[in-house]
């Protein structure tokens, strides 16, 4: 039932590769659960009462409540298919609530020393500077930069095409210098012939698509030098370009379709920036203040 459940959520809902395998991740995890402590398998047999203790065994374990939430999203779309497909007669997540969860802000790097580090930065190679220009060039998430292709590249509009979350596709424009970053990193690649062999943009050692943890190494690397950046990872980038963005007084809907959100409530979240930023120049300027 639950290889039916997850060829469902990824051929016809078309989740992406990584949503998938977390969703697979919590089921069996909950599988393994049930098993063991209520002696089945037969995860179509779940009680209310078996959810509920494996959300308290999750919470014992120190697990955040967002993530534990995830996984409760997890087994809501699970048991929701199979009360469709009258596998069961009874969904046993009816009653089950979401955790409280304190709203956390985006991470975002300094401006000005963002882009100090970035002048200043000697790469290793060509290819950890366009991961690093990209990501924060153009707000892109992990999955979509790992599945651009050479042809996603327009260096006539100076364009790059991504397919985001649901396989849908936005065309995000490209600063010169960035344009011209890479061009000079495609025709590098042109030369060594790993263009032949897999059209990826990034690439690792042989020349196949790239993996996370590639993307991860460099990242943290770069963003160690930026002070400002709480959190080392590539959505630190996708924060910092957002609020970048709206601080230079970018329109939050021409943000909101930059950044793929199918919502503009999305987007929001990073507005808080740029009242802080308002606040204080009222508080400096005001004569009232």
């Amino acid at each position: 039932m639950a290889d039916s459940f997850l060829k469902y959520i990824a051929f016809e809902k078309r989740f992406s590769d990584h949503t998938v395998n977390s969703y697979q991740k919590d089921l069996e995890q909950f599988s393994n659960y049930i098993s063991a402590q209520f002696n089945t398998e037969e995860l179509n047999s779940t009680t209310q009462l078996m959810v509920r203790s494996w959300i308290l065994s999750l919470m014992d374990s120190g697990i955040s409540p967002r993530t534990v939430n995830r996984k409760i999203a997890s087994l809501r779309a699970y048991f929701k298919f199979a009360l469709k497909r009258e596998e069961i007669k009874k969904n046993p997540m009816e009653k089950v609530k979401l955790l409280k969860v304190q709203k956390e802000l985006p991470s975002f790097a300094d401006e000005k020393q963002f882009s100090d580090v970035l002048d200043s930065t000697e790469f290793e190679n060509r290819q950890d500077q366009v991961i690093i220009e990209i990501l924060y060039g153009t707000g892109i998430r992990l999955a979509e930069l790992l599945g651009l292709r050479v042809s996603s590249f327009n260096s006539q509009e100076g364009t790059i095409k991504v397919l985001g979350k649901r396989n849908k596709e936005r065309v995000i424009p490209l600063s010169r210098p960035l344009v011209e970053l890479l061009k000079d990193y495609i025709n590098e690649k042109n030369h060594e012939n790993l263009l032949d062999q897999d059209p990826y943009l990034i690439v690792n050692n042989s020349g196949t698509k790239a993996y996370p943890m590639l993307v991860y190494r460099v990242v943290k690397k770069f963003l160690n030098g930026v002070q400002s950046s709480d959190k080392k990872s590539p959505h630190a980038l996708r924060h910092s370009f957002a609020t970048h963005l709206l601080n230079k007084g970018a329109d939050l809907n021409a943000v909101k379709d930059l950044l793929g959100h199918s919502s503009l409530a999305a987007t929001q979240v990073y507005t808080h920036n740029t009242m802080d930023k308002l606040k204080s120049a009222f508080d400096q300027a005001h004569p009232k203040a």
